[in-house]
C-alpha cells in the first residue's frame, strides 16, 4: 500500500467532487467508479444511518475547539515574517495524532476490504488510498472529531506475480464493490512498548475495487486519544530532536459484505513509517503590533498587548476557545528549571480555510522573580541579563510557552489534560541594538594624576577621570510605561584613528538619574541619564598613539576627537520593579579642546606654550647644599581647556641648552579650567650633580646672563620618573619639552636713591642687580644700592672684580675681597674702594658730573655664597645711574 501524500492532501482547499457511475445502467450501488458514472447522478457515499449522525455532528461544528491553532498563535512570532523553522509537531501535536491515527484507519479499512483468504496478497499491493482533505472539525469530550476525504482505487499492474494478479483481477470483478460495517482501530508505537496513540471510530464506507476504477471517499470520524502521558513521552522526544522518524502500527478487526453476501470479520495489522520532513511546515507569521505598558491605574505591574498575522494556507476551518499560557525562560544552568515570567491570553478565534489569521495577545508580568533577576553562581549576569543581552547583540534568544489553561468552562477537559505540561520553545530571533543609544559624552571632565607611590601596573598607578557621563537612550514607540534609570555604569574603550588608545572602566555602580525627553518632529522619544562618576580608571593601550594624541593637544589648533565605543549597563525602576539591563552598546565621540596653537614644527623640540602663560613669582631660597640650592615659588598659569586635573606629585627635568641643571616638582595641587594662581612649586639647582663639570659651567652662565639682565630661557621637559607610577605615561611626554621665560624679578624701588632730574629709567621687563652707585672722589670709594632677587634670604658676595665704564672708556677698578651681605629687596654695599683710571677718557667725565650724575656700564666676577652653596658669576650692568660726590 502506498504511503499517502500528506503535502497534496492537506494542500487542497476544496472537497473533491468527483461522483462514481454505475458500471451498468439502472445500478443502486453507493460509490461506483469513474468510468461508468452519470454525470448527472449524485451518490451518498456513507450509509445512511451514519450520514444522520454526521450531520447532527455537523451542526456542533460551531462550538467545537481544537488546539492546533492555539500553539500556532501563542508560540512566538518574527517582525521579519520568515519561516519559522520550529518543528511543526511541537505546535500541532493533537491535530498530528488525529490525523495520522485516522490515516492508519482508512488505510487498514481499504485493505479490509480486500483481505479475503484468496485476494490478500492482491490486495496489500494494488490497493491505493490517496487523501484529498484531512481536517480538524471540532473537539468533543473525549476526542475530536476530524473529517476526511480521499480517492481510493486499486492498480493491478503493481501486483509482481502475474497469477496472484490474475486472480485478484477476477475476484474484484466479481465482488465488483465491498462495504465495511463501523469500525474501531487502534494504532501503537511499537518502538515506545506498543503504547497506543489513540483509538479512531470510522462509520461504515462502500467502495467499486474493480482495477483502474476511482471512488471518491468522504466521512467523519471520531479519534480519541490513549494515555496522555506516554503521548507527552512521544512529544518531548520530537522537540528534543531525539525522534528522525516515528513507526505507528495499526490493528483493525473489519466487518465485510459485497452486495447481499456478508464475508464476515477481518483483523487487519499494518506499520507505516513517516520521516520528520514529511511534516507540514509551521505557517509563516509576522508581528504586526506590539504595545508594552502600564497595568490598570492601582494595578502594579505592565501589560503587553501583540497582534500577530499567521499565514493560513491549510483547508482548516476551526473555532479556538479562549487560552492562557504562561511565558518562562531558561534559569542560570540548562538543568534548572524554568523561570516564569508572565502570562499571555487570546481571545476566542475563527479559522477560515486558507485565510490568513489575525490574532490578538494580551500579556501580564506582575512582577519578576529573585530567582529571575538574581546573579548566577560564577558569573556576573542573571538569567534576565542573558536574555536580554542575547536579544539586544542580535543573537537568538529563547522563550518557553507552558500551555495550557482554558477559561471557556465549555472546552474539553481532555485538552487541557493533554497540553497541560507540553513546554514549547519558541526562539526569539535577536534584534540588534546599536542604535538603541543615540549618544554618548563626558562633561566637566576632570583628570586625576596617579598615586606616586603606587606600583607600575596596579589600578592604583593608573591616570583616573572623574566626570558626567551623559547618555541618550531611544526608547522605543512600543514603549509606553513609566522608566526611571537610578544606577549606571560601563566599559569603555577609547579609540583614536580607528585605533584603540585605552580604556576607561567604569565597572562599579554609579548613582544616576534620569529625564524622559518627548518626542518632537521625526526624532522619537528618549531618556537623557546622567551620573557623576569619581576616579574611573584610563588605561592606556597604545603608548604611541597617546604620544600622538598629547602632541596634538600640545600644539595642534584643531583639538581631537576620540571615539568612544561603551557596553552600558543600567539599573532601572519599572512598574514591575527594578533590575539591570546590563551592556546595551553604545558609541559617541568626544571632543577634546587643545591645550593652545602650537607653532607647527611637532614634537622633539623645546616649544612655547603661550597659551598657558606661565608665570613665577614670591621666588625663596628653603634649602642649600654645597652644589644646589632648592627654591621655592608660586606659579600662575591659565588652563585655556575645559578640563581640570589633581596633581598628587609631579617631577620635571629644568633644562639649559639641553643639559638637566635642575628639577621642579609639583605636589597635591588642583588646576581648574581658566586662570590658576599661586600653585606651589619647588625647584632644586644642582647642574653639578645632573649633568658633572659641563653641568655647572651651563649653569654659571645663565646666572650670571640672568643678574646681568639678559633675556634667558628655562627647558621643562618630563622623564620616566616623572610620575614614578606611570614611567610609560612619564616617557611619552617627555617628547614635548617645554621652553618659558627665566622669571623677571622685581624688586621694591626707593626713589631717593636718584636725583629728582634722573628718576629711575624706564621699566624694560629685565632684572638689574644694580640699581644705583654713588662714587666719592676725595676717599676714591663707591657705594652701590643692590636688589636682591630674593624675598626672604640673604645673598654673601664674597670677592669683587669689577670695572665701570663710561662710553665705553674705564672710569675706575673695584677690587674687593672681604664678604658682606645683600639681604633681601634693596640695600648698600660698605664703601668699596676704587682704582681710578686717571687720565682716562672715563675718569674725566666722572671729574666732570662732580655734584651730579652720569651713567656708567660695569662688568664684574662677583663670589657668592647663599647658605652652604658657593659660585662664582660675571655680571655685566649697564646705565646705572651713577651720583658724583666729594
Amino acid at each position: 500500500m502506498d504511503t499517502p501524500d500528506y503535502g497534496t492532501a492537506w494542500g487542497d482547499s476544496t472537497r473533491a467532487s468527483s461522483r462514481p457511475a454505475s458500471h451498468k445502467s439502472g445500478s443502486s450501488h453507493t460509490a461506483r467508479s469513474h468510468t461508468d458514472r452519470d454525470p448527472d447522478e449524485v451518490s451518498p457515499l456513507l450509509a445512511s444511518p451514519e450520514g444522520d449522525e454526521s450531520e447532527h455532528e455537523d451542526d456542533d461544528d460551531e462550538h467545537a475547539t481544537a488546539t492546533t491553532s492555539l500553539l500556532q498563535s501563542l508560540s512566538g512570532g518574527s517582525t521579519s515574517g520568515k519561516d519559522d523553522k520550529t518543528p511543526f509537531w511541537k505546535k500541532r501535536w493533537p491535530s498530528i495524532v488525529a490525523l495520522v491515527v485516522l490515516f492508519i484507519a482508512v488505510a487498514l479499512i481499504m485493505l479490509g476490504f480486500l483481505a479475503t483468504e484468496g485476494i490478500e496478497e492482491y490486495a496489500l499491493q494494488a490497493a491505493d488510498f490517496k487523501p484529498t482533505k484531512l481536517s480538524l472539525d471540532s473537539l468533543t469530550d473525549t476526542g475530536v472529531r476530524v473529517q476526511v476525504e480521499g480517492d481510493f482505487s486499486m492498480d493491478a499492474s503493481k501486483v509482481q506475480k502475474k497469477s496472484v494478479r490474475n486472480l485478484g483481477r477476477l475476484g474484484t470483478w466479481i465482488a465488483r464493490e465491498v462495504e465495511t460495517g463501523a469500525t474501531e482501530v487502534d494504532v501503537y508505537l511499537p518502538e515506545y512498548d506498543m503504547v497506543r496513540v489513540g483509538t479512531a471510530r470510522v462509520p461504515g464506507i462502500k467502495v467499486n475495487i474493480r482495477n483502474g476504477h476511482t471512488t471518491h471517499v468522504s466521512f467523519f470520524a471520531h479519534l480519541e486519544p490513549g494515555r496522555f502521558d506516554n503521548l507527552r513521552n512521544v512529544a518531548n522526544d520530537w522537540m528534543d530532536g531525539r525522534l528522525g522518524q516515528i513507526r505507528l502500527k495499526g490493528k483493525a478487526d473489519i466487518p465485510l459484505r459485497s452486495g447481499l453476501i456478508r464475508l464476515g470479520s477481518q483483523t487487519i495489522s499494518e506499520s507505516f513509517t513517516f520521516q520528520g520532513d514529511k511534516l507540514p511546515s509551521v505557517p509563516r507569521y509576522n508581528i504586526t503590533k506590539l504595545n508594552l505598558r502600564e497595568q490598570r491605574p492601582g494595578r502594579k505591574g505592565m501589560g503587553a498587548d501583540v497582534s500577530i498575522m499567521v499565514t493560513n494556507d491549510f483547508p482548516v476551518q476551526l473555532t479556538i476557545p479562549p487560552v492562557a499560557v504562561d511565558v518562562l525562560v531558561d534559569g542560570c544552568l540548562e538543568s534548572d528549571r524554568h523561570i516564569m515570567v508572565g502570562t499571555a491570553e487570546t481571545a476566542q478565534l475563527q479559522v477560515e480555510p486558507k485565510h490568513d489569521v489575525e490574532v490578538n495577545v494580551t500579556g501580564r508580568v506582575e512582577t519578576l522573580s529573585q530567582a529571575l533577576t538574581e546573579t548566577c553562581p560564577g558569573s556576573s549576569k542573571s538569567p534576565l541579563d542573558a536574555l536580554l543581552g542575547n536579544y539586544m547583540h542580535g543573537q537568538e534568544a529563547k522563550l518557553y510557552v507552558n500551555c495550557c489553561n482554558f477559561p471557556d468552562p465549555d472546552t474539553p477537559a481532555w485538552a487541557h489534560d493533554l497540553l497541560k505540561d507540553i513546554t514549547v520553545p519558541v526562539p526569539l530571533p535577536g534584534h540588534e541594538m546599536g542604535k538603541l543609544i543615540k549618544n554618548f559624552s563626558l562633561a566637566d571632565v576632570h583628570f586625576h594624576l596617579p598615586d606616586p607611590f603606587a606600583e607600575p601596573g596596579t589600578p592604583e598607578a593608573a591616570p583616573k577621570i572623574s566626570a558626567v557621563v551623559k547618555v541618550d537612550i531611544n526608547i522605543p514607540n512600543e514603549m509606553n510605561f513609566p522608566l526611571d534609570v537610578n544606577r549606571v555604569k560601563a566599559d569603555a574603550d577609547i579609540f583614536y584613528h580607528g585605533k584603540l588608545l585605552g580604556t576607561l572602566d567604569l565597572k562599579k555602580w554609579q548613582d544616576a538619574n534620569s529625564t524622559r525627553i518627548d518626542a518632537h518632529g521625526s526624532d522619537g522619544p528618549s531618556l537623557l541619564v546622567q551620573s557623576d562618576i569619581q576616579k574611573a580608571p584610563i588605561n592606556i593601550k597604545d603608548d604611541d598613539l597617546f604620544s600622538e594624541v598629547v602632541q596634538e593637544l600640545i600644539f595642534g589648533s584643531k583639538g581631537v576627537l576620540m571615539k568612544v565605543k561603551a557596553a552600558v549597563s543600567v539599573k532601572v525602576d519599572t512598574p514591575i520593579g527594578g533590575f539591570a539591563v546590563r551592556e546595551i552598546p553604545a558609541e559617541g565621540v568626544v571632543p577634546v579642546k587643545p591645550i593652545g596653537h602650537g607653532n607647527g614644527n611637532g614634537g622633539g623640540g623645546a616649544h612655547n606654550t603661550s597659551a598657558l602663560a606661565p608665570k613665577i613669582g614670591n621666588l625663596s631660597i628653603i634649602n642649600t647644599s654645597r652644589t644646589s640650592i632648592t627654591l621655592q615659588a608660586n606659579v600662575n598659569i591659565t588652563n585655556p581647556t575645559n578640563y581640570s586635573a589633581t596633581v598628587p606629585y609631579f617631577n620635571i627635568n629644568i633644562l639649559v641648552n639641553k643639559t638637566v641643571v635642575g628639577q621642579a616638582v609639583a605636589k597635591d595641587i588642583y588646576v581648574h579650567p581658566g586662570n590658576n594662581t599661586n600653585l606651589p612649586v619647588t625647584a632644586v639647582w644642582d647642574p653639578y650633580t645632573h649633568s658633572g663639570a659641563k653641568g655647572k659651567e651651563i649653569g654659571r652662565q645663565l646666572l650670571s646672563q640672568y643678574i646681568s639682565g639678559y633675556n634667558v630661557s628655562l627647558t621643562l621637559q618630563a622623564h620616566n620618573g616623572t610620575i614614578p607610577s606611570q614611567p610609560a605615561l612619564g616617557a611619552v611626554l617627555a617628547q614635548f619639552p617645554i621652553t618659558l621665560a627665566a622669571p623677571h624679578l622685581s624688586t621694591p624701588k626707593d626713589p631717593d636713591q636718584l636725583p629728582p632730574d634722573e628718576g629711575d629709567p624706564p621699566d624694560d621687563g629685565k632684572t638689574h642687580f644694580i640699581r644705583s652707585a654713588t662714587m666719592h672722589l676725595i676717599t676714591s670709594t663707591a657705594l652701590f644700592t643692590l636688589a636682591s632677587p630674593f624675598s626672604s634670604t640673604t645673598m654673601y658676595i664674597t670677592t669683587l672684580n669689577a670695572t665701570a665704564f663710561y662710553d665705553g672708556h674705564p672710569s675706575g677698578k673695584i677690587l674687593y675681597e672681604l664678604p658682606f651681605a645683600v639681604p633681601p629687596g634693596l640695600s648698600e654695599t660698605p664703601r668699596l674702594p676704587v682704582d681710578w683710571s686717571i687720565g682716562s677718557v672715563g675718569y674725566d667725565a666722572i671729574r666732570k658730573a662732580l655734584g651730579g650724575t652720569l651713567r656708567l656700564s660695569a662688568f664684574a666676577d662677583v663670589g657668592i655664597r647663599i647658605g652652604a652653596w658657593k659660585e662664582t658669576v660675571w655680571y655685566k650692568g649697564g646705565s646705572i645711574g651713577a651720583s658724583v660726590r666729594l
